[in-house]
């Protein structure tokens, strides 16, 4: 049975930009991300720029990846930069306590970290040290990476074989602050994150963009406390929030437990389902915060940063369970495609968002092979390929009539997911299936300018749970989608069961 929803698009009444930097990404010291994913070394056999791995750097090029969140994470709250610089060979050794409990040699640090995103063309995502470092040490990074002239930072910076300052715009201030950033009380964080960010300053040209370490999914409280920390951001419409700019917040979407998460893959369909409602929740958690920040900040002059989301599933058997390995499958895709559209509606407040995390951990983009050296693109990343079209495009509201809705975890979940776009004569929709058995057709119900043209892609497979692998490196992947054909009011497409489609129009 196909069933029919219709989605009346306003294509002459463009809203918020979305920022390309929702589209970011994390990289951890945890696992092999870091040493095994972005890092194999000078000398490995594995193609490398200066010890960084080039496919992996090919690929995320492809989906013009914005940024990049480093060190962490957890990882970030124990990390001391000055540990990461100058000969590697020299570098201290420390222990990475939270992921595993091994020794972290630091032969990646701040220089391999910014080679890396001059490589990749991102912006630096830097997450300073609130937990376990200092006001001067987090100071002393800035200027280190930024300062021009012969201060005592820039001077350690060239005799570490860099001339020329980086330009880093975007910088953390701690990381889960309530948590393993120093189990601090929402009062404690919001004072020091004003204190900390006064003295990451600005030099010459680098202006910072300082986000706070924010809220764990539904914390308001938390949220709260650090609005009201902020001077009186009511009064000037057109001045500028400080000493921060921006507060972050961190949800990640599981089908059962902190304990017992589910399984990567062989869930059943009623785990599908679970999943499906639990991503939509981030919905819920933007209106819930932006509504928070809007009561002491109705100019929005503060930015929403969603720098931690993403599935989490236990990790695969015979892995170590501090790596944070795990399969990553069209169910993970889908959960992208729902929270990306939370994102794009949300666009007047969500500034940045980065998913967790790019390489073998997490809802990675990319997984590499230890054994064959060969390089995995996982569902999620063809997700991020197919909606490249959004990055700084004005959103469109996208109004559905007729969605069927199933009863999931005490909730009513809307089985089709949709977002829209436009910048200059193009536009994009996005449009996610959530209903694991059943085929639909949808609408596009288009106003307000003429389509001359369109194209379509769909990404989809036969099993819930299909996936890439070494053997098997196209089982999900993006293909022409024939499915869409001419409607009196503008187009009909196809969705089939569990898949994502993108469309993508010509206008005039």
């Amino acid at each position: 049975m196909t069933t029919t929803t219709t989605a009346v698009i306003d294509l002459d009444l463009p809203g918020a930009t979305i920022s390309r930097h929702v589209y970011g990404h994390f990289a951890e010291h945890l696992g092999r991300c870091i040493y095994g994913g972005f890092w194999v070394g000078e000398d490995s056999p594995v193609a490398n720029v200066r010890g960084i791995r080039s496919d992996v750097v090919e690929a995320l090029r492809a989906i013009s990846i914005p940024n990049l969140r480093w060190p962490g994470g957890c990882f970030a709250d124990d990390y001391h930069w000055r540990d990461g610089i100058g000969p590697r060979e020299s570098r201290p050794r420390m222990v990475n306590s939270h992921w595993g409990d091994v020794v972290e040699d630091n032969a990646f640090g701040t220089h391999e970290f910014m080679d890396l995103c001059e490589l990749l063309g991102a912006d630096p995502y830097v997450s300073g040290n609130v937990g376990s470092g200092s006001v001067a040490e987090m100071s002393d990074w800035v200027e280190y990476l930024t300062r021009a002239d012969d201060s005592p930072m820039a001077a350690l910076r060239r005799a570490n074989g860099r001339e020329k300052p980086w330009r880093v715009p975007f910088w953390g201030l701690g990381n889960e602050a309530w948590g393993c950033g120093g189990n601090l009380r929402a009062e404690q964080f919001a004072s020091l994150a004003r204190q900390y960010a006064t003295y990451c300053r600005n030099h010459g040209g680098n202006l910072l963009y300082r986000i706070a370490a924010g809220a764990n999914e539904a914390d308001l409280h938390w949220t709260e406390t650090l609005m009201r920390s902020f001077d009186d951001l009511a009064a000037d419409p057109a001045g500028s929030a400080g000493p921060f700019q921006a507060v972050s917040l961190h949800y990640y979407t599981m089908a059962g437990s902190w304990s017992d998460k589910g399984d990567a893959t062989g869930f059943s369909t009623d785990e599908w389902y679970v999943t499906m409602a639990r991503a939509r929740r981030m919905e819920e958690l933007l209106t819930r915060h932006s509504t928070v920040m809007d009561r002491y900040d109705p100019h929005r002059k503060v930015g929403l940063v969603v720098d931690e989301w993403g599935t989490w599933w236990n990790v695969e058997k015979g892995t170590n369970p501090g790596f944070l390995y795990q399969q990553n499958t069209l169910r993970d895709a889908l959960v992208a495609s729902v929270h990306l559209d939370a994102f794009h509606r949300h666009a007047e407040r969500v500034v940045m968002a980065n998913i967790a995390q790019t390489v073998n951990v997490l809802q990675a983009m990319i997984l590499t092979d230890p054994d064959t050296g060969a390089l995995v693109l996982t569902p999620t990343y063809h997700v991020f390929a197919m909606n490249t079209g959004h990055h700084d495009a004005a959103a469109l509201a996208v109004h559905l009539r007729d969605v069927e809705t199933r009863a999931v975890d005490a909730t009513e979940l809307p089985l089709v997911s949709a977002s829209a776009s436009v910048k200059g004569d193009t536009a994009l929709v996005s449009l996610s299936n959530l209903d694991a058995e059943t085929d639909r057709t949808l609408v596009l119900d288009l106003r307000g300018r003429d389509v001359v043209g369109h194209t379509a892609r769909v990404l989809t497979a036969t099993a819930l749970d299909a996936h890439n692998s070494p053997e098997q490196l196209d089982a999900v992947a993006p293909t022409d989608h024939a499915g869409v054909g001419p409607h009196p009011r503008g187009l009909e497409v196809d969705l089939p069961a569990h898949s994502y489609v993108t469309v993508a129009l010509e206008l005039r």
